[in-house]
């Protein structure tokens, strides 16, 4: 009990998107039968107050009319009796169905909507495995003696006493009303009680909402409190979903060791590299009568423009500074793409002034546009 206690104080944290789908997985989910009794509760208020004064004039006929044919049915012996049997039987249950087919349907739609109110529903095949442990009599007992079962068990005595309080308390006052009322007829017996009924699963369908929704709200709390993680759990999840970090860090080594030794053998071979002036950096590569567009052969931020702006000095490769044209194709280019449309013209005025550098024509750079020499 004590590791216990010790364990759970160490569950701080929330529990992650990962942890409750994985419990949702396992059928592990809040639910209260408050929901379903509430909700049960409430059919029977309706089929009383609504229902029960539309069925029961036609269930009467059906009946009746058993009763009135009985007297001239013919029951046969052997086989061609119990063929005579079902045709009564199928008649009687065809006319029942047919009447009772409303009141069946509420409860129905009752039973789904109180499994809606718990939230999603989860279909588990872990709830349903045959498991050895379900099987121990040492762990049924810890169920029967739980403080869940004991709460359950306090609840559900507690909501007797106070229905069967009420229900003596009403019943009182409707066989007073009887006794002292004059010249009460037979017939209005049944819609007399009905009243009272009524008015007994009236007060019982307030009751169970407000109980309903208090016990929905204490399982959410009390599950949600169950699927806490501790600080271990959570670098644990992470370590799971991310891998090690030390491995995540030489993959993201090796990565960059790949990109630099691609960088170096792309660089020297580009047209042109932009400079944004020393945050980004993109190479492209133009060749005339080989390519429709530029082609971005590398881009980088920080230090790896700076990498970049390195190789390109150190291979002669002219670097103009271009703000606005530099960053855009740092968003939107792609490695070992041609550049979108869009940046075709600003890159080809780039591009011809590169072309007139190389031919020893001396002209101003576009607009917006400066040589670097650093």
């Amino acid at each position: 009990m004590a590791e216990n206690t010790e364990d759970q104080s160490n569950k701080t944290e929330d529990p992650t998107p990962r942890k409750l789908s994985k419990a949702r997985e396992k059928g592990d989910v809040p639910h209260s039968r408050e929901a379903g009794t509430m909700m049960m509760i409430l059919a029977l208020l309706i089929l009383t107050v609504f229902l029960m004064p539309q069925v029961t004039g036609p269930l009467m006929g059906v009946l009746k009319r058993v009763f009135e044919t009985a007297g001239t049915v013919q029951i046969g012996e052997g086989r061609a009796g119990m063929h005579d049997l079902g045709l009564v039987i199928n008649l009687l249950a065809r006319g029942v169905i047919i009447v009772l087919a409303p009141v069946m349907g509420l409860f129905l739609l009752a039973a789904v909507a109180g499994a809606l109110l718990q939230g999603e529903i989860v279909v588990a095949a872990e709830r349903i495995k045959p498991k050895l442990s379900k099987l121990s009599p040492i762990g049924g007992f810890k169920r029967l003696f739980s403080a869940d079962a004991l709460v359950e068990f306090v609840k559900s005595v507690v909501k007797v006493l106070v229905v069967g309080v009420i229900a003596v308390w009403l019943s009182y006052q409707a066989v007073t009303g009887i006794w002292q009322a004059e010249g009460f007829l037979p017939e209005a017996i049944a819609p007399y009680f009905q009243h009272y009924v009524a008015v007994l699963l009236a007060i019982v369908a307030v009751m169970a909402v407000v109980v309903a929704l208090a016990d929905t709200i204490f399982k959410r709390l009390r599950w949600y409190a169950k699927q806490r993680m501790s600080v271990k759990d959570v670098r644990d999840e992470i370590k799971e979903q991310e891998g090690d970090p030390l491995i995540k860090a030489k993959r993201m080594e090796t990565r960059r060791k790949r990109s630099r030794q691609r960088m170096a053998v792309a660089v020297p071979e580009a047209t042109v590299v932009l400079t944004n002036p020393t945050h980004y950096a993109v190479a492209l590569k133009y060749e005339q009568g080989e390519d429709e567009a530029p082609v971005c052969v590398a881009k980088g931020a920080d230090l790896m423009a700076a990498q970049i702006r390195k190789l390109a000095h150190e291979a002669d490769v002219p670097v103009i500074e271009n703000r606005a044209l530099a960053r855009a194709l740092f968003e939107v280019a792609e490695v070992d793409e041609p550049i979108p449309l869009e940046h075709w013209q600003a890159a080809a005025e780039i591009i011809r002034f590169v072309f007139d550098l190389r031919q020893n024509i001396r002209r101003q750079p576009p607009a917006g546009s400066s040589v670097r020499r650093d």
